[in-house]
């Protein structure tokens, strides 16, 4: 490393090269800091097929568990205001730390759960720690990754993501049905893979900021001055993408349910896993497109998604349920990996973590909004006209993030 390149962070504990840490890491440290990502996600779907056994032994309604299912994204959303921001001050492992021991204990809250309350909780710790992992984590991956590395940093912190997300809902579907226990045994397992994150973490070559902190610790997440467009361009179609996955996690069983007649949790769960290894692999897929053309791809994906639902609620398809949770799948991993990749290219590494909270942040809010709102309109008229309508409004949505993606694709910068 030149010794006239400057830069605003320091080694944490001397593992890098020349007195950094990330610059120049082995590519498997790379492979290895997404791992926490991963770890925090299988938690956060983990409970997914789960709901229908509390449903029974509790006794709540479909409205109430998308309550449920929303108080996830708010504790996300409140981590996301201050994760990002205190991420870049103080460094990753203050953030991350935290966040892992948080979830642990919302796996103790779930596995233990006796009522809606406790529900409630375990799905707001949950939120809390994704919020952390989606700011602090994401960026460590590219931290670690170095300059150089910044396109695959996106791709497996991305790919980390989803693939965490369906790994939980598969192994709870699993071991729910072939092991006793059945809301109790995925979250020991759960607890044990966080264990093995925390000690990712504690040993990951990160680097600690130095810069002086300047403006307000808890704020609405942003990017610098001048990446406004690379932002909206994201959450033009993350926003449709995730939202669409979160409806089938939230209401897919219960479409299993009145469309198969049944209630297996290892046919929900692998469903949901189904969904986003779709939106793991089409990221490896489309990697060498450019960003633009990926962001494209992701807004018809999540287009055509709804109008695969809509087509499976109304002929009471399964496999049409099934061809819309995939390519709901393959929207969202698009809308991230565009996303993601326009804010590692264009934002320097001392905003990166609150650039990537404030990515979620604007696809969070529709994701928790909606399908609540449908999960309650399915109450008083129907899954059926519940679904048709989310449906109709979320394909509204895509379409109109094509629409931005294709109006500024020629004003958007590619790497050399």
């Amino acid at each position: 490393m030149s010794e006239t390149r400057t830069t605003p962070v320091q080694a944490v504990d001397g593992r890098g090269q020349n007195g950094t840490a990330g610059a120049g890491a082995p590519l498997w440290w790379v492979w290895l800091a997404a791992w926490p990502v991963t770890a925090v996600f299988v938690l956060s779907n983990a409970a997914t097929p789960l709901y229908v056994l509390w449903q029974r032994d509790i006794g709540f309604s479909k409205g109430t568990l998308t309550v449920v299912f929303a108080f996830y994204i708010v504790g996300l959303l409140g981590s996301l205001l201050v994760c990002g921001v205190v991420s870049d001050r103080l460094g990753r492992k203050p953030v991350l730390l935290p966040a892992l021991a948080l979830g642990l204990a919302a796996c103790l809250i779930f596995a233990t759960a006796s009522s809606v309350a406790a529900l409630i909780v375990a799905r707001l710790f949950t939120g809390i720690a994704v919020g952390a992992v989606v700011s602090a984590g994401m960026a460590a991956v590219t931290d670690v990754a170095g300059p150089e590395r910044k396109r695959i940093a996106a791709l497996l912190a991305s790919c980390a993501m989803v693939f965490g997300a369906g790994l939980g809902p598969l192994l709870a579907g699993v071991l729910s049905e072939t092991l006793p226990a059945p809301t109790v045994t995925v979250f020991v397992v759960e607890a044990v893979v966080l264990v093995t994150a925390v000690l990712v973490v504690t040993r990951m070559p990160v680097r600690r900021p130095v810069a002086p902190a300047k403006g307000a610790w808890v704020r609405v997440p942003g990017v610098p001055r001048g990446k406004g467009r690379e932002l909206t361009l994201g959450i033009a179609v993350f926003a449709p993408g995730i939202t669409a996955t979160s409806f089938v996690l939230s209401l897919g069983p219960s479409l299993l349910s009145g469309l198969l007649g049944t209630t297996s949790r290892i046919v929900a769960g692998a469903m949901a896993f189904a969904m986003f290894l779709t939106a793991t692999g089409v990221q490896f897929a489309v990697q060498r497109l450019s960003r633009p053309a990926i962001l494209m791809a992701g807004a018809a994906s999540t287009a055509v998604s709804m109008i695969t639902l809509i087509v499976a609620v109304h002929t009471s398809s399964v496999a049409v349920l099934i061809a819309s949770a995939l390519l709901a799948g393959a929207g969202q991993g698009m809308g991230q990996l565009g996303g993601l990749s326009l804010l590692n290219s264009s934002v320097p590494p001392r905003h990166l973590a609150e650039a990537n909270a404030a990515l979620n942040v604007g696809g969070y809010i529709p994701a928790g909004i909606l399908p609540v709102s449908a999960g309650y309109l399915s109450d008083a008229v129907g899954l059926t006209s519940g679904a048709t309508t989310f449906g109709v409004v979320l394909l509204g949505l895509a379409v109109a993030g094509g629409l931005v993606v294709v109006g500024s694709r020629n004003r958007v910068a590619e790497p050399a």
